[in-house]
């Protein structure tokens, strides 16, 4: 591709997202045209992009919290919204301290998390999902981060239990009856275990909540994305769960964060 793209080779992309409903075409077309290599690349991503694909499994990554994240087909997108939850871990994360990014998907709040602090932290990461395992354990090279496949705590190891000063747990919290309400590029091109939170969107959040004080040292605190109109609920799940639970709101971002902290 040329470093400068002609005028009419652009708008030809930009008219080609906007028909195919891309909202923000302009921006799209820009990293497509920064993105690919050659002119049928570029041809070829434009295609699956305008058939649903999501933007950033067509060039492999999304930015995220200042960083460039690989995002491999199938995986979860990280959302920018998430970038709220990130910065709530981070400010609780002191030098030496042992964070778990739970339901990691690619890996990017703690990737965010390691970037914020800037000093040295003791990283885990676990996730369902085999192909999202491997995209964390790519964007946590270099972290000293040990990236674990499995269910939820099951998937790290026993010596753990009691010592999590930081747990992140980006949970599933789409109640299973609005899936099919979502973008296609999510509903379609995302793992659907990802994205579903049982019948009232909480059920994952149960099972983490359930688990987290054996998990987190003393002092030690949890935290997760939830919406607006569950976050009562949530909030009544940490705190049944015997964990000090407030929720912290981001309107910008649309974001809604809670802390449950483990008396």
């Amino acid at each position: 591709m040329p470093v400068f793209p002609s005028t009419a080779l652009r708008s030809s992309v930009v008219a080609r997202l906007r028909a195919a409903g891309c909202v923000f075409a302009e921006d799209e077309a820009r990293i497509l045209l920064t993105a690919a290599a050659t002119p049928s690349e570029l041809a070829a991503m434009v295609r699956a992009r305008a058939e649903g694909r999501p933007l950033e499994h067509v060039v492999g990554w999304a930015e995220f919290a200042g960083l460039r994240i690989a995002v491999d087909p199938g995986v979860f997108v990280p959302r920018r919204r998430s970038e709220f939850l990130a910065a709530a871990a981070a400010r609780l994360t002191r030098p030496g301290a042992l964070v778990v990014d739970l339901c990691c998907g690619s890996g990017a709040l703690g990737a965010a998390v390691v970037a914020a602090v800037g000093h040295p932290v003791e990283l885990y990461a676990a996730d369902l999902d085999p192909a999202a395992v491997h995209c964390a354990r790519r964007n946590l090279a270099g972290t000293g981060a040990r990236v674990f496949e499995g269910d939820l705590f099951s998937a790290l190891p026993d010596a753990l239990r009691g010592r999590v000063d930081v747990l992140i747990a980006n949970v599933p919290y789409v109640p299973t009856g609005d899936i099919e309400l979502l973008p296609t590029e999510a509903r379609v091109h995302e793992a659907r275990p990802a994205l579903d939170g049982g019948t009232d969107g909480l059920d994952v959040l149960r099972r983490v909540a359930a688990g987290a004080p054996g998990w987190l040292a003393a002092g030690g605190s949890l935290l997760f994305e939830t919406s607006d109109r569950q976050a009562a609920g949530a909030l009544a799940v940490a705190r049944a769960a015997g964990l000090a639970a407030v929720a912290r709101r981001d309107d910008e971002l649309d974001a809604t964060v809670v802390v449950a902290t483990r008396p």
